[in-house]
């Protein structure tokens, strides 16, 4: 019984103490911000075409479906021109700072108003990428996915040498984003403009509530007790999140090499051929050609897709046998990308598989990072910033700011 108790406390110390994955959070934000920003910024030109007012999928048909299934789009409270290319240019704005890691609270929030705003606008312009980007948006919202490779990491880092030298830091942008929110937030409820589900409204007022809760506590309690407990409750939620997209991948995986096995063409091992031949997934027709000429090579390409699909998620028990599918994957979706013409359901799939990087090889990579950028800013005269590993008190650069 003793042996028992000592590893549920344990269990529970590993769950509350401390946010997991610090650096694989971090790619995932990255990766998803980074492959919604580049697809906004491609389909630019046709925006209209595809989400605004010249879609053929129209405003008022866009409505009666939303009135049917509940779905959240912020397009819905105005069928305007105007209203479009603001809430198109605040997705475009949100995933940028994302990226980047700017205030990374709000703008995970943010960020997921943007994705379900578009894509629930029109439905049927999506893919499996799409889908995948639209789970992960919500995901974000609940990690703390800004404490490495972020502005907020640096602006952390710098706090913490100003309070080290008895400086004061005050922070003025923190509750401004704060107010704003939450006037958009009262106009649009008193309006009655939520014709969603409740689950997105109540998730709006928690997270904007849970900020100011945050910030006060941060900066009116005397008292280290409500800080820890709200750490705790933000960690929790930090975990959870991150075994539910390692849960969310694990089963798309396993889904589609299922389905894959009762196939007639993959059990022939003759599937790959086809896409290749298919106009549309066929960008480079003679690269397309010169894969499908070799029969062996699409029956194991057929046969290996299959096996990976299927095996990967018994593999996470097996850290180097993973590692090893991992990497397949990887590639897989990479040539994916250039064969086939998807680049964003690729780019998609990566930042989901990214969640199982170990994190000496990301350490690795952000140092190779941290050396470029040295070396690109050592040719214009400039001194970088070091890089700011991840803290032992999670989050540190959101103290006593809400966003």
């Amino acid at each position: 019984m003793n042996r028992f108790t000592l590893s549920v406390s344990a269990a529970i110390a590993r769950v509350t103490e401390s946010a997991h994955g610090p650096y694989q959070s971090a790619v995932v934000r990255i990766g998803f911000s980074a492959t919604w920003l580049l697809f906004l910024l491609r389909e630019f030109p046709h925006r209209e075409e595809l989400y605004g007012p010249d879609s053929p999928w129209s405003w008022i048909l866009a409505r009666q479906l939303i009135g049917s299934n509940g779905a959240f789009t912020a397009l819905m409270w105005s069928d305007g021109r105007v209203w479009f290319e603001i809430v198109y240019a605040l997705a475009v704005l949100a995933s940028a700072l994302l990226l980047v890691g700017w205030r990374t609270r709000t703008m995970s929030v943010l960020f997921m108003v943007g994705v379900l705003s578009l894509q629930n606008r029109s439905v049927f312009m999506g893919d499996g990428g799409d889908n995948v980007l639209h789970l992960m948006a919500i995901y974000l919202v609940f990690t703390r996915c800004g404490r490495v490779w972020s502005l907020d990491a640096r602006r952390a880092a710098r706090a913490e040498e100003a309070h080290a030298r008895g400086e004061r830091i005050s922070d003025r942008v923190g509750p401004a984003l704060w107010l704003v929110c939450g006037l958009v937030l009262s106009t649009v409820t008193a309006a009655g403009r939520f014709h969603s589900h409740w689950t997105v409204p109540v998730l709006l007022w928690t997270v904007w509530a849970a900020h100011a809760l945050w910030w006060a506590v941060c900066r009116r309690t005397r008292s280290a007790e409500p800080r820890i407990l709200l750490d705790v409750i933000a960690n929790i939620l930090h975990n959870a999140a991150l075994v539910v997209i390692m849960a969310e991948a694990c089963l798309i995986y396993a889904t589609a090499g299922w389905y894959k096995v009762q196939g007639l063409r993959w059990q022939d091992g003759t599937a790959v051929y086809y896409p290749l031949h298919l106009d549309y997934f066929s960008p480079w027709p003679a690269l397309g050609d010169l894969l499908s000429s070799s029969g062996t090579m699409v029956m194991l390409v057929t046969y290996g897709t299959v096996i990976v699909q299927v095996a990967f998620p018994f593999t996470l028990f097996n850290r180097r046998v993973k590692n090893v599918l991992l990497a397949v994957m990887i590639t897989e979706h990479a040539a994916i990308a250039v064969i086939l013409g998807l680049p964003f359901f690729s780019l998609a799939m990566i930042a989901a598989d990214a969640i199982f990087l170990p994190t000496p090889f990301l350490r690795r990579l952000g140092g190779w990072a941290v050396r470029a950028r040295t070396l690109v800013f050592s040719r214009d005269g400039r001194t970088p910033v070091p890089e700011p590993r991840a803290p032992e008190n999670p989050e540190p650069s959101h103290v006593g700011s809400p966003s």
